[in-house]
């Protein structure tokens, strides 16, 4: 929920992976949701919009925790989930907390059978920090993953791996800073000038695309988010993540959820 004329923004916009992933969740038929994530803006935001959307179909709400940015122990929180039995964990976790959030449940044989959760902040990158062991089953929701079949990918995964080694694995934040380079290449050469003024009003003109790893990706003229295709994934032994559900074209980017009935009736949309 932030736009400015000085930023383009690369990455999701709500409706482009927290929206769609509650959404297919829904259709899955779970209705008891539990929020766990780390105490600063991205979660609160994050859990505020899920919140008015479980609510608005029907769902329940049945646990909401926030961790310290540094925190390691999360035996009481994992006793509050137990408590609570939610049908599926939303976690927007961050940083060294998923690590020790799903090797504690894991410590407890915890698995995606028991305990499913959909993550809005675990890639490739922290399926192999955690352990594909631990994370099998669990779902994602990004606009890209290193196993996304399209031509662009397939060179650039490989020109990743034969750059930083073959064990190295791409990631949609790693994607979607290359994205950025070539978006920010197109804007120039539009403008015929690096003048930032000059630059902005390209950007402006909603002509700015880039055949992307993830698919072909288009600058929004008007709030400079991106036209995106919406995956969700599910992670798998091999320690990458599959899609199991991915939109038929991109959805252009709505920041403030202005398009949704049920954001307009819980007050989250901002004041014009």
């Amino acid at each position: 929920m932030e736009q400015s004329p000085n930023i383009v923004y690369t990455g999701a916009a709500p409706n482009q992976q927290i929206v769609p992933a509650i959404e297919y969740l829904l259709e899955k038929g779970y209705k008891k949701f539990f929020l766990l994530g780390s105490d600063y803006v991205f979660p609160r935001t994050a859990n505020m919009i899920i919140t008015a959307q479980v609510k608005a179909a029907g769902g329940e709400i049945v646990g909401e925790e926030y961790a310290d940015m540094d925190q390691t122990d999360f035996a009481a929180i994992i006793s509050k989930i137990e408590g609570a039995k939610p049908e599926i964990i939303i976690n927007t976790l961050n940083g060294t907390g998923n690590v020790s959030f799903f090797k504690q449940m894991s410590e407890k044989n915890y698995t995606s059978a028991e305990y499913p959760t959909m993550s809005f902040s675990i890639a490739e990158e922290e399926v192999a920090t955690i352990g594909a062991d631990i994370l099998k089953g669990h779902m994602v929701s990004w606009n890209y993953y290193q196993a996304t079949d399209t031509p662009q990918n397939k060179s650039f995964v490989e020109a990743y791996k034969a750059k930083y080694g073959k064990t190295r694995v791409t990631s949609d934040p790693a994607e979607a800073a290359y994205d950025a380079v070539y978006l920010w290449k197109a804007a120039v050469e539009k403008a015929g000038s690096f003048e930032v003024d000059k630059v902005k009003e390209a950007i402006a003109s909603g002509e700015i695309s880039f055949e992307a790893p993830e698919g072909t990706v288009t600058i929004n003229g008007e709030n400079q988010h991106l036209t995106k295709p919406v995956r969700i994934g599910e992670v798998k032994e091999d320690g990458l993540i599959y899609e199991v559900y991915s939109t038929s074209s991109v959805v252009d980017p709505d920041p403030y959820l202005k398009s949704y009935e049920w954001a307009a009736q819980a007050g989250i949309q901002p004041l014009e």
